[in-house]
């Protein structure tokens, strides 16, 4: 059957996206594995009462109703707690934070409503200043942040007071923190972390405890999958018969990441189908590494498969990165990066 769109190869490495700031917040919806996500769709572990708890708690809060109890069609409904104005969700990885998180963006009825990571929010204040930030925001009705970053106090600063405002003016919060897969007895931020590095905010957001096993039980000690030169130039030439396709020297595209935007990086991979790169190598500079992460979150984002030839990708973060104050961010990142490279 012959490709019903764009085909061929295209370079990340020189591509020079621009993106107005109306752009950017327009981009701020649900990626597609969560496009359709709701609470009916989640399905919690009986093993765990936590999940279905925290599910009737989020419908309410997004202006449902939670199920009806068992045991008459006259029994009196427990009378549910008065929400605040933010709700955040505290569990290990994999227990669905982020499809609850999607869910109470679909089903809550206004007209104003966002749902972003925590990189793409603070880029987009770098990207167009606090007070334009604080504009462009006034009056939403919901933000929804996945991945609430607590490693960077600056951010986490820039973020607090971003949110005080806006709450100030009527905006519902929904949050979950950026919790690594398995990440060697490091399940999760508890909540207490998360309400303590937030502090100016903390009596606005009610914590909602979600238990339970990771449904995806992946395995971080896995590998990445790197090609011989062979293989992936068969794997590049032929995907690209049949749809559009990037083909760059790692360095290249590590380069191109320092002159363009993190906001801007969605556009980087914009109609790309799948993602080469040649030769990766591990990095030397922790900048270089953070943007490579923000790209990595956008590319696993629109579920793009990854062909590499070099060392594997979940070892381009060394040993002293991975013990300083950036782990848990690696650690994701390394968990996806495994996931693409096996799509």
């Amino acid at each position: 059957m012959p490709a019903s769109g764009p085909t061929g190869i295209v370079h990340l490495a020189t591509r020079s996206p621009e993106l107005s700031g109306d752009q950017m917040v327009a981009s701020l919806t649900p990626p597609p594995q969560f496009a359709h996500a709701s609470f009916e769709s989640y399905r919690a572990d009986p093993a765990f009462p936590s999940q279905q708890e925290a599910k009737e708690m989020l419908i309410a809060f997004a202006g449902g109703r939670p199920d009806a109890p068992r045991g008459g069609l006259f029994r009196r409904r427990p009378k549910q707690p008065e929400l605040k104005p933010g709700v955040y969700l505290d569990g290990g990885f994999g227990v669905g934070k982020t499809h609850l998180l999607a869910a109470i963006y679909h089903a809550m009825p206004v007209r104003r409503k966002y749902f972003g990571s925590f990189i793409e929010y603070t880029a987009l204040v770098g990207a167009l200043g606090y007070q334009n930030v604080v504009k462009l925001f006034t009056g939403a009705d919901l933000l929804c942040i996945d991945e609430f970053e607590l490693d960077d106090p600056g951010d986490t600063m820039v973020m607090t007071r971003l949110l005080g405002e806006l709450v100030a003016t009527g905006t519902r919060l929904a949050a979950t923190s950026n919790t690594p897969p398995n990440a060697l007895g490091e399940g999760r931020f508890a909540a207490q972390d998360f309400l303590r590095e937030i502090h100016a905010m903390a009596e606005s957001f009610q914590t909602i405890r979600i238990d339970g096993t990771d449904y995806r039980h992946r395995d971080v000690d896995g590998h990445a999958v790197a090609l011989e030169a062979a293989d992936y130039e068969a794997a590049i030439e032929s995907a690209s018969g049949e749809a559009l396709v990037s083909d760059d020297a790692f360095d290249d595209v590590v380069a191109q990441l320092a002159r363009v935007h993190p906001s801007r990086y969605i556009r980087l991979i914009e109609g790309v189908s799948l993602v080469g790169l040649r030769d990766v190598s591990a990095f030397t500079d922790q900048s270089a590494a953070l943007r490579f992460v923000a790209l990595v979150d956008r590319i696993y984002d629109a579920q793009i498969p990854i062909r590499a030839t070099g060392i594997t990708l979940d070892r381009v973060f060394p040993e002293a990165m991975l013990a300083g104050g950036y782990r848990k961010k690696y650690l994701r990142a390394i968990s996806r990066l495994v996931a693409s490279t096996l799509a």
